[in-house]
């Protein structure tokens, strides 16, 4: 059992884990899968010159937007002529004048077109219109992926209306994707924009216990056929097999399952485990996943005040001064009174002014 095979057993680990590819293709073997049924919907966009608007709702964390790229990937595999893939963000892209540019750049960019940096809205949703016209009558679908869906359904929502309009074209062949954590996104639509959406739906979960513990097994087991020492990936196996039985390592999954059930989270809490393995021995064991199941603990209060600025922990310090002494309602004046009586020690460096009430004061 050499410390060689151990390495590259960990290595070939920590690539799987790594690879969304790999993960969502064994979550998604079932035809009844989101995988499956978005495929369906976005290839009729390609096949049959039909236009389509589809949402992926779900928490964050379960797999929209990696089963998204997988069929993507699997669709520009296919099709590799005929499918153009427009992204926007919109954490990036929320200002309509923004979105619709960075369209029109991307389409320049895909077609080998000269852009403009000073075109207007109505220019670039005219070239935005011109294209899907264009790309129609050449059997070539775009493909629209908005993430963040429900910032671009805020505001006016005029990206939203100019590209769903333009989709109603006889000519048009076209698909939008939209991803969004919220589940209500469809809701936030203006009457005008509902009524030329397609109000298809795909609700993501996180998966049950059952499917993540296939996919434990398939991420962690080593093919035998491999570079790897065949007696080596027998016997890594076989330990495996006898860890993945014991009582110990399900109550660790369970307690993990019962904080956050996520694929996100769950892919973590493997990498860490994987990255702890002994590469003398080369197999893994419980002690690897409890290790890593007390490192990925969660102190959401510790998570919600780490990149808080000193002003900020100074304000909670002063809430929690007067909740000791069992004032549970209080305001900005009966804080910076508060704050009045700490020592000047201890606050000078809160800010430049000095106490809290000189730099509301000042403020």
């Amino acid at each position: 059992m050499g410390g060689n095979a151990g390495e590259e057993a960990l290595i070939l680990l920590r690539s799987r884990l790594c690879n969304p590819e790999f993960i969502y293709s064994h979550l998604s073997a079932s035809p009844d899968s989101n995988y499956s049924k978005l495929k369906s919907m976005v290839s009729g966009s390609v096949t049959e010159a039909c236009n389509n608007s589809i949402l992926l709702l779900g928490p964050r964390g379960c797999g929209k937007a990696a089963v998204m790229e997988l069929v993507i990937r699997d669709l520009l595999t296919e099709y590799p002529d005929m499918i153009s893939v427009i992204r926007l963000n919109g954490l990036l892209h929320s200002e309509d004048n923004c979105a619709l540019k960075e369209i029109a750049r991307q389409l320049c960019l895909e077609h080998q077109l000269s852009f403009s940096k000073m075109a207007s809205f109505d220019d670039n949703s005219q070239f935005m219109i011109a294209m899907l016209r264009e790309c129609g009558l050449a059997h070539k679908t775009i493909i629209f992926v908005l993430d963040e869906f429900d910032i671009f359904a805020q505001g006016k929502q005029r990206l939203l209306y100019s590209l769903l309009d333009a989709m109603q074209s006889v000519t048009s062949q076209a698909a939008v994707i939209g991803i969004s954590c919220r589940m209500d996104a469809d809701q936030l639509l203006e009457k005008r924009v509902r009524s030329r959406f397609s109000h298809r739906k795909l609700l993501f979960s996180p998966p049950s216990k059952e499917d993540l513990e296939k996919l434990l097994e398939s991420i962690l087991s080593l093919p035998v056929d491999s570079t790897l020492p065949r007696d080596y990936a027998v016997k890594f196996n076989m330990e495996l097999q006898k860890m993945l039985a014991e009582r110990k390592f399900k109550e660790i999954i369970d307690k993990l399952l019962e904080s956050d059930s996520t694929v996100h989270h769950f892919l973590r809490f493997l990498f860490v485990a994987v990255s702890s393995m002994e590469l003398k021995s080369g197999l893994l064991s419980v002690k690897n996943f409890e290790a890593a199941l007390s490192s990925l603990g969660r102190q959401p209060k510790l998570e919600y005040i780490k990149d808080c600025s000193l002003l900020e922990l100074y304000l909670l310090v002063c809430m929690k001064r007067l909740e000791a002494k069992e004032q549970n309602v209080y305001n900005f004046n009966s804080i910076m009174e508060e704050s009045n009586e700490i020592p000047p020690c201890l606050t000078h460096e809160v800010s430049a002014y000095g106490p809290l009430s000189t730099f509301f004061s000042v403020n």
